[in-house]
């Protein structure tokens, strides 16, 4: 059984995109990550630290605003022509309509890809589309399954493989879980603790675990705890490591090709 380590992966882009960097430094260029939250979710903080943590090791700034106005954060950030890329931290702790939030980012600077503006694609997505193609996974042939339909995953993913003309099926709140077997590539996304159980999965599956929660102060996702012991799988993301670090990737790469528009 193959894992799924998007670590390994992140790992040889994040020295190519140092290089990037430096190149756009020699040209007087220094790239520029904001974050925007309004919340102090421990979830929440430690992505940012981890978005922090890598913008360091390839020298793009990355700055941590927390406000209790996004609308207002947002336009100052869409101003600032040192600003390269914009994300907003979900989820937001205010009652905002995220549709007409995300939409106020310039399509130049979503480098998160959610204002549907098409410039980028989501960063989680292209992480998970990533991550199947370094272990050579193939999806042309797959019955593809995608759990979840939310902003963040299941609706770009969806998208951008059913235009690349794969065979996908999305599950949704009050979908029946047991299908799953009839399916050999699973993405699950929800956000549910130990949601997708043993029982609903067929040998020889290969599974990616996109959810993430926090459970008792520890982040957990999507996968339940017997469902990793099965030695019968194609594949599985680890607990720790699978589309997490390539997802960070994807979001720096979008960050230094907004740069390189300047």
């Amino acid at each position: 059984m193959k894992i799924l380590n998007g670590s390994d992966i992140a790992g040889y882009m994040k020295e190519n995109q140092a290089h990037q960097v430096r190149a756009l430094k020699s040209q007087k260029i220094q790239p520029k990550l904001v974050i925007i939250r309004d919340s102090d979710n421990p979830v929440i903080k430690k992505y940012v630290q981890l978005k922090q943590r890598y913008g360091d090791d390839i020298s793009v700034v990355v700055e941590d605003w927390k406000r209790d106005n996004i609308e207002t954060a947002i336009l100052e950030a869409n101003q600032d022509p040192n600003v390269h890329g914009i994300i907003v931290q979900l989820p937001l702790a205010g009652e905002y309509d995220l549709d007409q939030i995300l939409t106020k980012i310039l399509p130049a600077k979503d480098v998160d890809g959610l204002s549907g503006s098409e410039v980028f694609e989501s960063a989680t997505a292209t992480a998970i589309n990533w991550l199947l193609a370094g272990y050579d996974i193939m999806l042309e042939n797959a019955k593809i399954a995608l759990v979840g339909r939310g902003r963040l995953i299941g609706k770009p993913l969806a998208k951008m493989w059913q235009n690349s003309g794969y065979d996908v099926t999305v599950f949704h709140r009050g979908s029946n879980l047991s299908e799953l077997k009839n399916y050999n590539v699973i993405v699950s996304a929800t956000g549910v603790p130990h949601l997708i159980k043993d029982e609903m999965i067929s040998g020889g599956t290969t599974i990616v675990d996109a959810g993430t929660a926090s459970e008792d102060g520890v982040l957990v996702g999507d996968i339940s705890d017997e469902l990793r012991k099965r030695s019968d799988l194609t594949a599985i993301t680890p607990k720790v490591g699978g589309v997490g670090p390539l997802t960070v990737t994807a979001l720096f790469e979008h960050v230094l090709q907004a740069a390189k528009q300047i």
